[in-house]
């Protein structure tokens, strides 16, 4: 009980709100390092570029572990402010959220074999550079291919959230529900990435900014307290 009384809620509220914003900036500041680099339908354009800012390249790389680093401790405070709604969905939540970390950062190894594949390393030696310039643009690639598989529980840890976020009490029941339907936007995604390429349209694109408005509300208006420490001293 004590403990308890101790807690609060809105600093756990902003914490949580101030981790959403450098995964967010990192990530733009990360694609915007890459993308002069990246020539489409040019390999020869696309390997030289990386060869000749392999380090802006490797700190873009490191961008997007920091990313995901950061996203740990963002999910782990968000159990800490939602555990009181629903313990075994907030569990889920979180156990959701860290499947995907793990996809997410050894992903990343991709990108580091675009790196090297333009280092002119010695034990490149036996590939022309013809085959060396066509292997950058494939790592690229399937550095996409495995983002879209991480964007399978970037998408579902999203329900949980949602639904804990609609039954707390505490934030906006509408904000549940859209954090809720931006779980199927990414799962609507990978499908018709991996299954329709032609489909051409981004579901997240018009979903995915529930997780801005999260982060949004916890920054700016906290959550409401009384009804947090309600939850919070109801029997487990």
């Amino acid at each position: 009980m004590n403990t308890k009384e101790k807690i609060n809620p809105n600093k756990i509220a902003r914490i949580a709100g101030l981790l959403y914003i450098p995964p967010w900036i990192l990530s733009l500041v990360a694609i915007f390092l890459r993308q002069d680099m990246i020539v489409p339908g040019d390999a020869a354009a696309t390997a030289s570029n990386i060869a000749a800012s392999r380090s802006v390249f490797t700190l873009s790389i490191l961008m997007d572990l920091i990313v995901q680093v950061t996203f740990i401790f963002l999910v782990l405070i968000l159990y800490k402010l939602l555990k009181p709604v629903n313990k075994n969905q907030a569990v889920l939540m979180v156990v959701l959220f860290l499947v995907g970390v793990p996809i997410a950062m050894l992903n990343a190894v991709n990108h580091f074999a675009a790196s090297l594949l333009s280092s002119g390393a010695d034990y490149l030696v036996g590939f022309t550079a013809e085959q060396l310039q066509a292997l950058v643009p494939f790592f690229l690639e399937l550095n996409e291919y495995g983002i879209y598989i991480a964007y399978i529980f970037w998408g579902l840890w999203l329900f949980p959230l949602g639904y804990l976020v609609f039954k707390s009490g505490f934030l906006p029941k509408i904000l549940g529900i859209y954090l809720m339907i931006s779980c199927f936007g990414y799962l609507i995604d990978f499908v018709t990435f991996y299954f329709f390429p032609n489909f051409g349209v981004s579901i997240n694109m018009f979903t995915g900014w529930a997780e801005l408005f999260l982060c949004l509300w916890l920054l700016i208006k906290g959550v409401n307290v009384e009804q947090w420490n309600r939850r919070a001293l109801e029997p487990a």
